[in-house]
């Protein structure tokens, strides 16, 4: 970087303004288009993952968000996210959550809604339609993926046709 690069972006090579105001235009909204999603993420048999916000893209410090394609009757192994709070927009499909100490409550959510789900809540997410994809947007408080395995649940719905296995996701 020049020197006259330096004066206006600085030696830590972001864009300062010469008042010490903010530099809103480099540093404020962002518009990341649909089809610009980053699906270098962690991928899920069963599930296809973008990235839409998180800190690589755009500096994102306390949230993750981006799009999740849940293929027809996939099933997730009983699981908690730690302290993260999760919010789930369904766009299409038919989605279903089990959740409790024995996955003992359900609900299903559709086009539309809003799914919320608080610290530590042992859940299990499902694709409730076996013929077509479940299409959600994925928001969490935070960047980092944390998914804690709950292997002493025996899930009422289990994961029989395809099993999200990653590094997050163990093999039930």
């Amino acid at each position: 970087m020049s020197r006259s690069d330096q004066d206006h972006h600085g030696a830590d090579g972001h864009h300062h303004e010469h008042s010490g105001e903010p530099d809103w235009k480099h540093n404020g909204v962002r518009v990341i288009k649909g089809d610009s999603l980053d699906s270098n993420t962690a991928q899920t048999p069963g599930m296809f993952r973008q990235a839409a916000i998180n800190h690589a893209r755009v500096g994102a410090q306390k949230i993750w968000a981006g799009t999740v394609t849940i293929h027809p009757d996939a099933k997730t192994g009983v699981h908690h996210h730690g302290e993260l709070e999760s919010v789930i927009y369904v766009v299409s499909g038919k989605a279903r959550m089990r959740w409790g100490n024995k996955l003992e409550y359900v609900a299903e959510a559709g086009p539309g809604d809003f799914i919320f789900v608080p610290p530590y809540v042992p859940h299990q997410e499902i694709n409730a339609d076996p013929d077509e994809p479940l299409q959600c947007v994925l928001v969490r408080s935070d960047n980092e993926a944390v998914v804690v395995n709950i292997d002493n649940v025996d899930p009422v719905e289990k994961p029989e046709t395809v099993y999200w296995v990653d590094p997050i996701h163990k093999h039930p």
